[in-house]
Parts: structure tokens; C-alpha cells; sequence
């Protein structure tokens, strides 16, 4: 039986979510703005929740309607089979998003449809569900437009950028998914050198890491379907039985200025389960020597006192020393910057070959390409 879904995902990632999709076999791929639809039976949900590391969410969809006002929605979601998936001894959240629709309140919309799944319950068997807005067992999302509504069953539980693996977070943590995105879009293989030199809590090398031993993203946790009606435990066992881990060691690496961020990864490392080692250190990036010939460099550069600046001149000024270093020491690396700062190249004196709008959050930030090579490669005019 074919399935529709939606995979919601950071904005500038879709490509490689089509991409994903279309390796575990998903049918009727169609990107939008901030996800991908696509469709394909009870397994292939089971492989979108295990293996994408792109996706932030796997929902079902459940039916759709026009609409004119909110009892329109209410009637929408009071005729939605959800004693076909879960009991009213589950707990409920649900979210509500909206493009272009007319209806002044979400808040309001979001109670109808409770309202309306409570209601159904009470009718069907005389009970209903409770609400729990931190931790529910069933989450409900509605994506309404100007013309119509479109009811979905969340299968994934918590978000899928939630791994399992990390607990220590750093102050500004980049989510697991935008990561990985980050590498992908690098073009990294797992047979190159790979060096985050502000690693933070180790996000982007662990992901690079679990991607490079074959090991999915969903293999320490549990999803939501898991309690559905529906659940096939033995079908759901044959996906994980196909993963077959690659423990060839691998040339990661990582360093940070920060004593904290260095037993943070030393940490996350310990729980990732990545079947080969990484080496990382305590060290100014500044310092921060190529741990090969070649390969590619990926980091997300923070703020303050992790790179030693608080002043917006300190920070130009420690990005031209920075690029200086890279120049004299990393020729014939690339690498692959990520920051809501357009004029960085600027900073750095240096034209990216590339650069790719992506959202960090609600954050608008370009992910900057620089091909390594002795001597200055800025062009007159920087890149905005």
C-alpha cells in the first residue's frame, strides 16, 4: 500500500533530501520550500526515519480538505481515522503552520483540531486523549494554505536531528542535520582527510564519522511509530538487519581553543559508537596545523571568547590572520566555512568559489567555499 509523506528539513538542504530519497527507493519525490513530499509503503517509512540524516521529521499524511472557516477544519480532522494509529491513553501535541491562510489565529486553529481529535475519541469509545506539550506520545501537525488544510501523524517522535549520542551540547550546538548537511555539500569522501579546527562539541566530525562507518542516524534511539497500531516489528527488524557497518579507520579530525569543548567531544565521541578513533586537541586555530597533504576543512566558526574576540573589528582582524594561516599552511585544501557574516570573504581576503544560501535556525547564513592556494586568491571585488 503506498503512503504519502512530508520530510520537513533546514531550509537549503532539500536537494540533498531528494537525494536521500531517492537512494531508499521513495516514489513521487517532490521538493518544496523547507521539505520534500514523496510517497511509499509501511518499509520505506521505516528507512526515511532510520537513515536520513537530512530530514527533521517523517510525517504521514492523513487527509486534506478545503476550508473557509475553522469549523471547516474541526469537521477535517473529526472524520481523520486516528483510532487507526493510536488510543486515547496516548498523549497529543498538536502544531499548526500556515502560508497565505486568511485565518487570523493559529492558536485558535491549533485548539480546533485538538478539540476535534479529543471529540473523536470521546465519540468512538468514551475516553479521550490528555494534551502534553513537552513530551507527548503523538504529535499532529496541520499545514494549512490559503485554500486548504492537510492533517499529518508525525512518525518520528522526537526530531530527527536528535541522534541519541549527544548530551553535551556546547552554547550554541549546530543542529545534527544541517551538519551532515554541511558535509555532503562539501563533496568529503570518506577516503580524505577531514578537519573541523573549531569543532565545538564535535558535531559535523561525528557526523562525518557515523556517515563515513555506514552507521545511521537512527540507530541509538527510538521513533514514534514504534507505538502505532500498525507497527511491524518483524518487517521493522529486517531494516536494521540490512545495515552493514564499515569500521575501516578513518582520517578525522578535530581541535578547539576551549578546554570545555574538548571534554564535550571527548564525551559525545564516547557515546557515538563510531567503531574507529578521532583525534582531537586542545589548540588556537591560529595554531591549527593540516593533518595531511590535502583534504577538506568544514567548520562552523563561532563567536567570543572560543576564538579569543569580542569586538566586531577583533573579529575581521582574527579572520584575516586566519585566512593568512590557511594560505601558508593549507594549500591544496578546501574549505568550507558556515556563517550569517556576508562579508567574512571580505574579512579574509579571499573570493569563495562557491557559496550556498542555507538557515541555521531561523538564521540566515551562506556556506562559503575556498579552494586553498599560497599567496592571496581575492579577486577585486569580494563576494556579498
Amino acid at each position: 500500500m503506498s503512503l504519502s509523506f512530508f520530510a520537513p528539513c533546514p531550509r537549503g538542504l532539500e536537494p540533498l533530501l531528494v537525494q536521500e530519497l531517492q537512494q531508499i527507493n521513495a516514489q513521487h519525490i517532490k521538493p518544496t520550500h523547507g521539505g520534500v513530499a514523496f510517497a511509499g509503503d509501511l518499509a520505506l517509512m521505516y528507512r526515511a526515519n532510520l537513515h536520513s540524516r537530512i530530514a527533521s521529521r517523517v510525517l504521514l499524511k492523513l487527509n486534506q480538505g478545503g476550508y473557509r472557516n475553522e469549523d471547516d477544519i474541526y469537521n477535517l480532522a473529526s472524520r481523520t481515522p486516528w483510532s487507526s494509529y493510536f488510543t486515547p491513553d496516548h498523549s497529543i501535541k498538536v502544531e499548526v503552520n500556515a502560508i497565505k491562510s486568511p485565518l487570523r489565529s493559529l492558536e485558535f486553529i491549533t485548539l480546533r483540531i485538538k478539540d476535534a481529535v479529543c471529540d473523536y475519541f470521546r465519540d468512538l469509545m468514551d475516553r479521550r486523549p490528555s494534551v502534553d506539550t513537552a513530551t507527548p506520545d503523538v504529535r499532529i501537525y496541520a499545514f494549512i494554505t490559503e485554500f486548504d488544510c492537510t492533517l499529518y501523524l508525525d512518525t518520528s517522535g522526537e526530531a530527527l536531528f536528535k541522534r541519541g549520542w549527544r548530551e553535551d551540547k556546547g552554547r550554541a550546538p549546530l543542529r545534527e542535520n544541517l551538519a551532515a548537511g554541511l558535509i555532503m555539500l562539501s563533496g568529503w569522501k570518506p577516503t580524505q582527510p577531514l578537519f573541523d579546527p573549531m569543532c565545538g562539541s564535535g558535531t559535523i566530525i561525528i557526523e562525518a564519522g557515523l556517515m563515513a562507518a555506514n552507521i545511521p542516524p537512527g540507530w541509538q534511539r527510538h521513533f514514534a511509530f514504534e507505538q502505532y497500531h500498525g507497527f511491524d516489528k518483524t518487517l521493522w527488524q529486517n531494516v536494521l538487519n540490512d545495515v552493514k557497518i564499515d569500521k575501516t579507520p578513518r582520517a578525522i579530525y578535530a581541535s578547539d581553543i576551549s578546554a570545555y569543548a574538548v571534554k564535550d567531544i571527548e564525551h559525545n565521541l564516547g557515546r557515538s559508537g563510531l567503531p574507529f578513533s578521532v583525534a582531537f586537541e586542545q589548540q588556537n586555530v591560529l595554531d591549527a596545523m593540516p593533518p595531511g597533504k590535502d583534504g577538506v576543512l568544514v567548520c562552523n566558526p563561532p563567536y567570543g571568547e572560543r576564538i579569543d574576540v569580542t569586538t566586531s573589528e577583533e573579529y575581521a582582524v582574527f579572520f584575516k590572520q586566519w585566512a593568512d594561516h590557511l594560505k601558508a599552511n593549507f594549500a591544496g585544501w578546501n574549505a568550507y566555512i558556515l556563517t550569517s557574516d556576508r562579508d567574512t570573504p571580505k574579512y579574509m581576503r579571499l573570493s569563495p568559489t562557491k557559496k550556498t544560501p542555507l538557515y541555521n535556525g531561523a538564521l540566515d547564513c551562506r556556506l562559503f567555499e575556498f579552494k586553498m592556494v599560497q599567496g592571496s586568491a581575492r579577486k577585486e571585488k569580494p563576494a556579498e
